[in-house]
């Protein structure tokens, strides 16, 4: 049973959860997850873990997201995209290219975010977005995001074609309707595309509709290794004997980085053991491992 990570581009009208399903049908592997929802309007890069892949997963939520979206200008949705039902209009002003670009960069930085009622976010096991669509609205904590770049690629009377590098946890439809805000009108997202979460802005795509034609013909599954969501940590390659212990969960000895620093550990023929962490006494102590993982990306 294959285990990597599969970087799919997921198709408009389709839920996070039911690509996950059907990825998973098609590997035939009950361990399996998403990394990161893309709302059923959204298409782009949808990162699913397979196997014993699904132990780094949080490594490759943690990663910026890049987007590139519309936002329809002078009407306010329930959902804030255009599935919902318009709920607000107002006149949209006049707006030179260079008070657009003003008003996009005062958003820039760190900063605090309110997410939506309609998001997948649970409320006393319930998801908000039920609650919503029965008319119930509760209470969210702002959460800390931070946007690093956010820039025009066109923009008319009517709309605004941007592109965003954000920090996880950004919910661009709540970012296009306060953009609206501060522009003096209302908007929503009328189009939203993810190009790629880090690390794997150069690593290409794969369709459900490409995949099903690959398994059709006996090609083996387009899996990035587990370890490549992995290469902003430092290697540490060990001897069989230290190899096995690890595999074992003991600690092991290793000349590395300061206490706390985590790292990749390899064992003989560069076979990826896990994640471990330096204990600042000359030693490493596992803390996630996989099983019978693949050779790496690379060990250096």
């Amino acid at each position: 049973m294959p285990s990597g990570i599969l970087l799919l581009d997921k198709p408009p009208g389709l839920s996070s959860n039911a690509a996950l399903q059907r990825v998973r049908s098609l590997y035939d592997r009950e361990k399996a997850g998403h990394v990161g929802s893309l709302d059923p309007l959204a298409t782009g890069m949808l990162p699913i873990c397979l196997g014993e892949a699904t132990k780094v997963a949080a490594e490759v939520l943690d990663g910026r997201k890049c987007y590139q979206f519309s936002v329809a200008l002078g009407a306010r949705t329930a959902t804030g995209d255009a599935e919902g039902e318009v709920i607000a209009t107002a006149a949209v002003p006049a707006l030179p290219r260079a008070g657009i670009e003003a008003v996009l960069s005062g958003f820039i930085g760190p900063q605090q975010q309110v997410p939506p009622m309609y998001s997948a976010l649970k409320r006393d096991g319930q998801p908000l977005y039920r609650l919503a669509r029965a008319g119930v609205t509760v209470e969210r904590a702002a959460r800390d995001i931070e946007l690093f770049a956010l820039r025009v690629i066109s923009a008319s009377p009517a709309s605004l074609e941007l592109e965003l590098l954000c920090s996880k946890g950004t919910y661009v439809r709540v970012l296009a309707e306060d953009i609206a805000a501060r522009l003096g009108t209302c908007g929503h997202v009328s189009r939203l595309r993810r190009l790629y979460v880090e690390p794997f802005m150069s690593e290409p795509m794969h369709t459900l509709e490409s995949l099903t034609q690959a398994r059709r013909a006996g090609s083996g599954p387009a899996l990035l290794p587990a370890d490549r969501a992995l290469m902003h940590l430092a290697a540490v390659v060990l001897p069989a004997e230290a190899a096995e212990r690890v595999r074992h969960g003991q600690r092991v000895a290793a000349d590395v980085l300061p206490p706390g620093t985590r790292v990749r550990l390899y064992g003989i023929a560069g076979v990826f053991l896990g994640i471990g962490t330096a204990d600042g006494s000359g030693g490493v102590q596992p803390r996630r491992l996989l099983k019978g993982a693949a050779a790496p990306v690379s060990a250096g």
